[in-house]
């Protein structure tokens, strides 16, 4: 019985043992292969959005990521929160949005805070009211009532020259763009366009610490070779050239959209400069429009667009422009000599003409006689808008040191954000051109002798020097768009 018993203990315990075998077997076998199931979400470098990789693959493909515009990644496409070695100093750059937006333009933090020190910083300045600016300079120091605040002006125009930078876009080729004429009735805006292109000031090469954005086009230079001469006056094709170049700048780059054009300024001194900016309305209504063609009736804002010198330069040479005979030895009252050009020129014509010694209105110039001998010998010189505003003879005036007559309608005359135009020159109301003579013969003297010497002093404002010096034209324009860059405050959107 003890024999049969232990015989049957036996067989059970190795049945038993046989099937523990059997089951570990088993169990070893599904676990293996729920292991494998399991495998890629131990994986600790792998990436949810695809198939396990090694680390390396891994790298890579958060580099494709952080290149890709089209696709923004998430922190969670990267890495597993468990996951304690990972880079994560590079996942956040490659993939928070934020951040990286924060470190592109973060420059753009830091000129808002310098334009808020100048503006702070000539708000202070503009609280002391003397006539002289009470700040150093080796090469000159605005005085006088030719200025609006001598002291304002002088803190601005330092502040400008320490910060401002300028971005050319290298967008476009000549001659179109980068290019322009340096000569005849728009030379100025030639001689912006290549100063700004030889990047002798103001020029920054980095966009990103630029204070505004120059799109170099010049509308003279697409008139010359775009323009169809025999298609009635018809502009499209040069207003379409420029609406492709900035759809091409807005698209390479991220200035234009990010600020919407207000930090970027155009500049022309052809006629057509408002209608060619037209065919863009932020170009139009946003950017900063540098114009010898200044006509508020036709959508010139002065809060935010530029008033631009025009001057004719012949042959291009810039030495030579100044000079005039003494108070002394002015006979003439006024004078003016040019082509029907206008319903305000007709009206002086008409008026004018062949009535008076004291004021000689010509519309030919007679053989023998000198149109500039004419302006050194006249006191005052008249300066009326021809089809457009703007006039080359209100400089011409200024160099001849003769006081400038300005006869216009809705005209905003350069720099007079700056200048106070009342203390040089004399502006006549178009319906007032029948009493030229009473107006000006109502000045005395001594007010003209003062106005007289006023121009002398404004005219280093307006030479087209080579190479520019402070204060001159060039300088001031930009000082111009340095000012109504003060104006605007751009943020991160």
């Amino acid at each position: 019985m003890r024999a049969y018993a232990t015989k049957c203990f036996s067989s059970s315990t190795f049945l038993s043992f046989l099937h523990f075998v059997v089951l570990f077997f088993i169990t070893s076998l599904v676990l293996v292969s729920c292991r494998s199931l399991l495998a890629p979400f131990y994986t600790p470098h792998v990436c949810r959005r695809g198939q396990p990789t090694s680390s390396l693959d891994a790298e890579k493909r958060r580099v494709s990521i952080l290149h890709d515009e089209r696709e923004t990644p998430s922190p969670t496409a990267f890495f597993n929160e468990g996951d304690e070695k990972l880079d994560t100093k590079f996942v956040q750059k490659g993939t928070d949005k934020e951040y990286f937006k924060g470190q592109k333009y973060s420059e753009l933090r830091r000129i808002e805070e310098k334009l808020a020190k100048a503006r702070y910083s000539i708000r202070e300045a503009s609280k002391i009211r003397n006539l002289t600016s009470t700040l150093q300079d080796p090469d000159y120091v605005p005085q006088g009532p030719i200025y609006r605040n001598a002291n304002a002006f002088h803190r601005s125009y330092l502040e400008m020259e320490k910060v401002f930078k300028v971005f050319v876009y290298e967008e476009g080729e000549p001659p179109l763009f980068h290019n322009g004429l340096s000569k005849d009735i728009y030379a100025t805006e030639g001689r912006f366009i290549n100063e700004m292109e030889k990047g002798r000031h103001y020029r920054t090469y980095d966009p990103d610490e630029a204070f505004v954005y120059y799109l170099p086009f010049s509308v003279v230079m697409l008139v010359e070779y775009v323009y169809d001469r025999g298609s009635n006056y018809n502009r499209d094709p040069l207003g379409l050239v420029v609406k492709d170049y900035i759809q091409t700048i807005a698209y390479k780059h991220p200035f234009w959209n990010r600020s919407l054009g207000h930090d970027h300024f155009m500049l022309s001194c052809h006629d057509w400069g408002p209608i060619v900016s037209s065919y863009v309305d932020l170009l139009y209504n946003n950017a900063i429009r540098v114009l010898c063609n200044a006509n508020t009736s036709e959508g010139f804002k002065p809060s935010k667009d530029v008033s631009f010198p025009e001057i004719k330069l012949m042959d291009g040479e810039v030495t030579g422009l100044v000079g005039g005979y003494p108070p002394s030895q002015r006979t003439i009252l006024a004078f003016f000599a040019g082509h029907l050009h206008g319903y305000i020129r007709y009206l002086l014509l008409q008026t004018w003409i062949n009535k008076d010694q004291d004021v000689q209105v010509y519309e030919e110039i007679p053989e023998g006689m000198s149109y500039y001998t004419k302006l050194r010998s006249s006191k005052f010189c008249l300066c009326p808008s021809g089809y457009e505003v703007a006039s080359p003879r209100i400089v011409e005036a200024i160099f001849a040191e003769c006081v400038p007559v300005l006869i216009s309608d809705s005209y905003v005359p350069p720099f007079s954000d700056v200048l106070n135009w009342n203390s040089f020159s004399v502006q006549v109301a178009v319906k007032e051109i029948p009493n030229i003579k009473k107006i000006l013969m109502g000045i005395s003297e001594s007010q003209y002798l003062r106005m007289q010497r006023r121009v002398k002093q404004v005219q280093r404002h307006f030479m087209p020097n080579e190479p520019p010096k402070r204060y001159d034209m060039f300088h001031m324009t930009v000082h111009s768009i340095w000012l109504r860059r003060l104006n605007i405050h751009i943020q991160d959107q």
